[in-house]
């Protein structure tokens, strides 16, 4: 086993705990877990200050089936990106997720107070207890900090990690993806053991369940601010004394509020839990009984302001809000014509419910062509007006192309004026004719010149 020197140092150094388990080449969007993590670790270590000493301990990477497959690979007193960046490369997913005994090796081998970072995508599978192995540790007066980050976990696997990275003063993260990773990295490696003990802490929930949320402070006197993230558990951080506007704000693809508190930090730790209750506006629509793309906007009820927008593409849409009353505007896309746009007023929102609009738009077909008597196609303009308002709802050229002429208008029902002028060899015809759409049927035109 490689131990660490005792070294002068104004940080302390981080080490991690690498998975290099067989499970670590299953895929998640296209990409294995281990391209994954290799990847971010090694971003995220780039953005270290160059003064921070780093190591790494890997497990499972030498033997299939061997417990004690646990190597220090990089001794704490390094300070080369490029030697930890080449090691996590160069390795190999094979073993087995000697947890327990990962962080006995780590937790020995310190002689002077550092941080552990820990990255599995696996549960114990050498009848370790992590949790006990870190409390005994934290017992005997050894000074770390333990952060645990879940790689694709599921959420009855984590209880262990959960108690050890509480029992080693750190947090468990769950990382569902790279972007996950990302920031769960980024701020494990600034939560380290030279930070004062957390004093600031938010839960948050959304209709009883726990809910990812990002949690900004702001010092009101020096406009100073920190965060962190919930990650469907408590956050803490640390806050100097002082007032502070607090900020958070659901993730997880929510139109919800964000809310807004005032604290003061004196002596003691202050708590808050915060609920972001809401209900969701399930909105459908067709065209002529089919699946249609459409564009969603949701307002207050005597607001303009956007609270969600979304397009359908042709399924059935959720959109998560605060309770309350509200107006949908839904406009149905490639279809031109006045009725091709609804509002549907004062959608009533409760927590917890769902409340379903069904929309469905009607259209007709217009297939308008140009060409002479000989049947050259001609190049023209048409341009549609509705016939009450003469008010101009669609217009194009036919070009003289098959693709284009006649040219294909999807319309709402109604009556119309419809106008061609010609263009290029042939221009200097114009005419002006009235035309029915009917839903759900074609109608051709075709002039000759």
């Amino acid at each position: 086993m490689i131990g660490i020197n005792c070294f002068a140092q104004d940080k302390s150094p981080i080490l991690f705990i690498y998975d290099a388990s067989g499970s670590m080449w299953g895929k998640l969007n296209n990409k294995t877990k281990k391209e994954i993590a290799a990847e971010v670790l090694s971003s995220t270590i780039e953005k270290l200050p160059e003064d921070q000493s780093l190591g790494l301990i890997a497990y499972g990477h030498r033997q299939k089936g061997d417990c004690d497959d646990i190597e220090y690979i990089v001794d704490l007193s390094n300070k080369s990106r490029e030697h930890i960046n080449k090691a996590i490369k160069d390795i190999k997913p094979l073993g087995k997720t000697p947890l327990a005994k990962s962080a006995t090796m780590a937790i020995n081998s310190l002689n002077v107070k550092a941080t552990i970072i820990l990255i599995t995508d696996g549960i114990e599978s050498c009848d370790g207890n992590i949790c006990k192995v870190v409390n005994d540790a934290k017992s005997n007066g050894i000074d770390f900090k333990l952060h645990i980050v879940g790689f694709g976990l599921k959420e009855n696997e984590t209880e262990q990690l959960k108690c050890a990275a509480k029992a080693g003063d750190g947090k468990y993260y769950d990382a569902r993806n790279a972007a996950d990773m990302n920031d769960i990295l980024s701020e494990a490696t600034s939560q380290t053991v030279d930070k004062p003990k957390a004093n600031f802490s938010v839960f948050a929930s959304k209709n009883g369940s726990p809910v990812d949320a990002w949690v900004k402070a702001k010092n009101i006197k020096t406009n100073k601010t920190d965060g962190s993230r919930t990650y469907r558990d408590t956050s803490s951080i640390y806050l100097p004394p002082g007032k502070y506007e607090i900020e958070i704000r659901p993730l997880e693809n929510s139109d919800v509020n964000s809310k807004s508190l005032t604290i003061e930090i004196k002596d003691e730790p202050v708590h808050r839990d915060i609920s972001f209750d809401s209900g969701k506006i399930r909105v459908t629509t067709q065209n002529n009984g089919e699946g249609w793309d459409a564009t969603v906007r949701i307002t207050a009820v005597g607001s303009s302001k956007d609270v969600a927008t979304a397009r359908t593409y042709g399924k059935t849409i959720d959109l998560e809000v605060d309770p309350g009353t509200y107006d949908a505007n839904i406009l149905i896309l490639k279809v031109k014509g006045s009725s091709s746009r609804k509002l549907i007023q004062n959608v009533q929102v409760k927590p917890n419910e769902t409340t379903s609009i069904n929309e469905n738009f009607e259209s007709g077909i217009a297939m308008i062509g140009v060409k002479t008597k000989q049947g050259e196609l001609i190049d023209a303009t048409v341009n549609f007006m509705e016939k009450t308002t003469n008010k101009g709802v669609a217009g194009a050229r036919t070009y003289t192309s098959p693709k284009n002429n006649p040219r294909k208008f999807i319309l709402s029902p109604g009556n119309y004026n419809v106008k061609i002028v010609t263009l290029g060899a042939h221009k200097g015809h114009s005419e002006t004719f009235p035309l029915t759409i009917k839903a759900g049927e074609t109608t051709e035109k075709i002039f000759t010149y």
